[in-house]
């Protein structure tokens, strides 16, 4: 506290006063303290603190002088000596509008560089929203600040330890002062929950103890507790519902109390007396080795066993959902206001396909009869679900003909129809008025010449486009067909943190060394494909090495459904061999493999027959595998539009996955390449500079997210 005659090296949280500028003289630590200013609604937080702390301690000690008097009159004594307030006011008094962040260690000890995103002197509630620091990103920097770390949680998950591996590796590097461990986990094996390499992997690091309650039918432990212990006195305690998993530490509706040790000491105090009690319980909580980890195997298995764990059936539900309710209404309002064209962008995964079933659906209903419909797309598997929801939607199971290939329609009134065949059968013949509703399905296609051709020709009652990425690497505008405006837009952080995708746990690991696409050439906006190919293609070191990384973040390499990005279909073949010579069963595919093998390959991945499909220009658009739970990037990826639509490949919302695993292998990129629109589509605070977010880790991420670039791959990104 400000009262201790010692001031240590750390972290602080103090108002610039008479009273510590003289201690900080005293003491020879003027040259090591660090300043920062403070905003004007912050300083009755600052001041009213210590204020409260001195006075307190100035009535207390006189109350004590007074021992043999009744309360009240001490109290009134106390209060009759008025120097001595003054006093307390006077070395209280700022001598700027800044507060001490930070002592240095003397050197050669190097200083932390990240701090918590909440001020230290004050307690703090993490809700969880966008517009709070996730749990998550708050424990990495407390980890980079703090003197000991002390947690008690009922289960630990793979994927939770995962994201704070590399912030614990770095904290529990160095020996603690006094001997023992920098970190204490207390945890249990109730229901089974625990993941058994979530242990194995915080047994690996050093100077670290874990002890396990395996007695899950006497005391089922519900605390979730984060304590973050420093010698300055300005301890940080976490204290909520979030449990060591990824749907607890950064999930949307979990909140979390953070303590300020400084601010509210009894409560701190309390919380460590608490964690004691627990951790000094050996008949409870059993300390756990390496070679303990058969015995907690048996008792997860059996946990697992025993629970109950009922079935649940999935309906679907043919009424729109909310917020789909929601760009229907739009529409429906730009109608009634007399305008025929309607572009929506959602986010991959929203159901844009649904919105148009019924949009349709309605403007039949309001138009008097099945009116004709186009619907236009470039991918034949785009038209066939299309067609389905349609069916769904319209309880017509015979809606609708494909026109796609070598495919014939026996009608021409409702047509689900590629583009390509549009122009390549001289559907232009049909009058301009023929089709009364069409839709534009991935819009962004729009300003491409094949597209213009079209919607040159045609004359809808309603035209509706739908498109997840509006942006388009030449500038073109696709507003310039739909009347100039979106009728509604809903982006991914938005879609994620409103729980309509999955959330993305995604690390930027930096590529095997040597590699390097800095020297390669730049072509029309992008890298020159056969130099990309050269270093890619059959390359088994860096295989090896995506696959060394892969088994580093994933839970489980024979459960896990994953799809890799690959920069031709001979990378594709190669990557889909080497892992199969590995036992890792695999399959390559591009827009040139027959539908029977993408259907059966879509299968297998559902199944679990293979791990990973290596595509290369398919599954960019339109085409959904839920299940997918892991995707790798394995080419440099320069397009907004593409690396979204890569990524919604993985967004979608599926029982068996709690969030998207993405793994982005970063390399030393040409200068013309950006990483700026990328991560800025990913962070749900845009307007703010992306540089200083990726400096932060993305601390303003939709709920559930995590961003975590390696050092290596920081340095790449920001250069």
């Amino acid at each position: 506290m400000t009262t201790a005659k010692e001031l240590p090296a750390g972290l602080y949280d103090l108002l610039h006063t008479t009273q510590l500028h003289k201690r900080l003289k005293k003491a020879g630590l003027l040259e090591r303290a660090v300043w920062s200013d403070f905003a004007a609604e912050e300083f009755h937080h600052h001041l009213a603190i210590p204020l409260a702390h001195e006075i307190a301690a100035f009535i207390s000690e006189a109350i004590a002088r007074k021992r043999g008097e009744a309360l009240t009159q001490a109290l009134q004594l106390a209060f009759q000596t008025p120097e001595h307030l003054s006093s307390i006011i006077e070395a209280l008094r700022p001598l700027s509008a800044e507060t001490l962040q930070q002592i240095k260690p003397p050197p050669p000890f190097s200083a932390p560089t990240l701090r918590p995103d909440t001020p230290l002197s004050v307690s703090a509630l993490l809700t969880g929203s966008s517009r709070t620091p996730s749990l998550l990103t708050q424990l990495i920097k407390e980890l980079a600040s703090c003197d000991r770390a002390d947690w008690l949680v009922s289960f630990i998950k793979f994927a939770g330890i995962l994201p704070l591996l590399p912030a614990l590796r770095e904290f529990t590097q160095n020996a603690a002062p006094d001997g023992g461990p920098l970190l204490r986990i207390a945890t249990t094996s109730y229901m089974g929950a625990t993941d058994l390499k979530a242990i194995k992997s915080l047994l690996e690091l050093p100077n670290t103890e874990v002890r396990i309650s395996y007695d899950t039918r006497r005391t089922r432990l519900h605390a979730k507790a984060y304590l973050f212990h420093r010698a300055t006195g300005f301890g940080s305690a976490y204290i909520g519902s979030a449990n060591v998993s990824k749907a607890a530490l950064d999930e949307g509706l979990e909140w979390t109390a953070k303590i300020s040790q400084y601010e509210t000491d009894h409560l701190w105090q309390h919380a460590i007396a608490t964690f004691e009690s627990h951790w000094e319980d050996t008949a409870e909580f059993t300390p756990c080795r390496t070679d303990d980890l058969p015995t907690l195997e048996q008792a997860l298995l059996q946990e697992r066993t025993e629970s109950n764990t009922d079935d649940t059936i999935s309906f679907f539900d043919l009424r729109p959902y909310g917020y789909q309710q929601v760009i229907l209404e739009d529409i429906a309002a730009e109608r009634g206001a007399g305008k025929q064209k309607h572009l929506v962008i959602a986010a991959t995964g929203t159901g844009k396909t649904m919105i148009a079933a019924f949009d349709y659906s309605r403007f039949c209903k309001d138009n008097i009869g099945r009116r004709r419909l186009l619907y236009i797309a470039h991918r034949e598997e785009i038209l066939k679900q299309a067609r389905g929801a349609f069916r769904q939607v319209l309880r017509d199971g015979s809606f609708g003909d494909l026109v796609a290939g070598s495919s014939q329609p026996t009608q021409t009134d409702h047509l689900f129809c590629t583009v390509q065949s549009w122009n390549s059968r001289g559907y232009e013949q049909f009058p301009a008025t023929h089709f009364d509703y069409i839709v534009l399905d991935e819009a962004h296609h729009a300003s491409a010449a094949s597209y213009q051709k079209l919607i040159g020709h045609i004359s809808p009652l309603s035209l509706l486009g739908l498109t997840a990425t509006p942006e388009r690497t030449d500038g073109a505008d696709i507003r310039q067909d739909f009347g100039g405006a979106f009728t509604h837009e809903i982006r991914l952080p938005e879609a994620v943190e409103r729980a309509l995708l999955s959330p993305f746990h995604y690390f930027g690991i930096p590529d095997l060394d040597g590699l390097d696409f800095s020297a390669l050439a730049w072509q029309r906006g992008g890298y020159d494909i056969a130099q990309l190919r050269n270093q890619l293609e059959s390359n088994k070191a860096r295989a090896e090495w995506v696959m060394s990384q892969t088994e580093r973040y994933v839970t489980d390499m024979k459960r896990l459904r994953g799809l890799g990005f690959c920069v031709s279909v001979l990378h594709a073949e190669f990557m889909a061999r080497f892992c199969n010579a590995r036992n890792i069963p695999s399959i390559a595919l591009s827009g040139e493999s027959p539908r029977e093998l993408r259907s059966q390959a879509q299968r297998q991945l559902e199944n679990h027959e293979i791990c990973f499909i290596f595509t290369v220009d398919l599954y960019n658009e339109g085409v959904d595998i839920p299940s997918v739970d892991t995707v790798l990037f394995l080419r440099p990826t320069e397009s907004l539009t593409l690396f979204l639509q890569q990524l919604g490949r993985g967004l979608r919302l599926h029982d068996e996955k709690s969030h998207l695993t993405v793994l982005d292998f970063i390399a030393p990129q040409h200068r013309n390449f950006s990483f700026a629109k990328r991560f800025k589509a990913l962070t749900s605070r845009p307007e703010l500079r992306i540089d200083k977010q990726i400096e932060s880790d993305m601390p303003y991420l939709p709920s559930g997210c995590f961003l975590h670039l390696e050092k290596q791959a920081k340095e790449h990104v920001l250069a």
